[in-house]
């Protein structure tokens, strides 16, 4: 039997990443000791943590790691600099932030619009469209799931129609992106003006200054009655709303359709080399329409949860930009669905946190809420340069 022989800097990368993995998490528990409910009050042993976190992080960047090692550098400076703030503050502030049952229900409804979004984004650029319309598309959802499920009495026919709206603004997007060929971002810039002026214009129309009524049916919670009382699992899991279990069950399912079926195989042909997909008898047109109408639907179904699932009402430009930080999930998760879920958790614990960081500061409150913005800036910018789209994404195709 051959043996292959890897070259020598192969070999080395792994242990080296794990290092660099190690550093990561002992930047992460120096800010945990000094947290409930452990809250030290003394910076010490975080200082300790952090130092060697950071020692972990130059040892790998010197022996040509450098990605993961600055991971660490930073995880230590942010770990340390959390832990030093915590120690600063009052206990009784500390157990009324830091309450990590809560923190976790609440990252898992603040992700699950993300998750949609960043899967249905995935989806389109695999194909090779570029989908900044996610931003319009979610928009589109949640105005017409709420206003459906208002009219028609039914939140199931509310987040049909909603869903149904994301994919007849996908397909707008499609036809110029796909059919005419024009610039896909200047296309999905346009969706997201569309979807803006349409729903705050048929807002204002039917509900007026008064606002959506309070009676709207709502997407209902799943109660887990065998999690009642179980301590810390039954406070997050044990009565979650429906779409943030469909959302936890879409990464798995889109991975496997993406990796493991034929239809996967060839949306990720058409994204890579369309040409030779179409070669081999592939439908480039169909794919990408397809594609990138599922990526409308599937941000829709975001939306839709944000208005009748979450805040069970609808404001103009209610979105806020999710749109865009579904975007960078995407691209920092590597268009990879359980990186892209695992970005949107961890944006979605930073809205989480944001929302109680008011307790220190009122007239700060505000500032806090750019925590979720800021920390996308900080992600994509981690990434750009390192992250590998795919081949022909954003390239229109013509067929000969």
């Amino acid at each position: 039997m051959t043996s292959i022989a890897l070259p020598a800097d192969v070999v080395r990368r792994n242990p080296l990443r794990t290092l660099a993995w190690v550093g990561i998490t002992l930047g992460l528990v120096s800010a945990f000791v000094a947290l409930p409910p452990i809250s030290s009050r003394s910076w010490v042993p975080s200082l300790i943590l952090a130092l060697l976190a950071a020692l972990a992080g130059v040892f790998v960047i010197t022996r040509d790691e450098r990605r993961f090692g600055w991971y660490a550098i930073a995880s230590a400076a942010l770990g340390f600099a959390l832990a030093y703030l915590a120690t600063r503050s009052s206990i009784g502030k500390l157990e009324t932030v830091v309450v990590w049952s809560a923190l976790f229900a609440a990252m898992l409804r603040y992700a699950t619009p993300l998750i949609f979004a960043s899967l249905g984004g995935m989806f389109s650029e695999r194909s090779g469209v570029v989908n900044i319309g996610l931003e319009g598309m979610m928009l589109m959802g949640a105005f017409f799931g709420i206003m459906a499920a208002d009219k028609l009495d039914s939140w199931v026919l509310g987040l049909l129609i909603g869903i149904l709206s994301g994919a007849v603004t996908a397909l707008v997007h499609a036809v110029w992106a796909v059919h005419f060929r024009a610039d896909q971002i200047i296309s999905g810039f346009a969706v997201n003006f569309l979807a803006l002026g349409v729903t705050g214009y048929l807002f204002i129309d039917i509900y007026g200054q008064e606002g959506t009524p309070s009676d709207i049916p709502s997407i209902p919670n799943v109660r887990l009655a065998f999690l009642d009382g179980v301590p810390f699992v039954g406070d997050i899991f044990g009565n979650l709303n429906l779409m943030i279990w469909i959302a936890l069950i879409l990464i798995p399912v889109s991975w496997f359709v993406l990796f493991k079926t034929p239809l996967g195989l060839r949306i990720r042909a058409v994204g890579e080399h369309p040409r030779a997909a179409d070669t081999v008898g592939i439908d480039v047109y169909k794919i990408r329409y397809g594609a990138v109408i599922a990526s409308g639907m599937l941000a829709a179904a975001g939306g839709a949860f944000l208005s009748i699932g979450f805040v069970n009402s609808f404001n103009e430009n209610m979105t806020a930009g999710r749109g865009y930080i579904a975007l960078a999930a995407m691209i920092f998760g590597n268009w990879r669905p359980f990186g892209a879920a695992a970005a949107c958790l961890l944006f979605g614990f930073s809205s989480a946190l944001a929302q109680r960081l008011p307790e220190y500061s009122d007239s700060a409150a505000v500032l806090f809420q750019a925590l979720p913005y800021v920390l996308t800036l900080i992600a994509v910018a981690g990434v750009i340069g390192r992250s590998t789209p795919p081949a022909a994404d954003g390239k229109p195709y013509q067929k000969q």
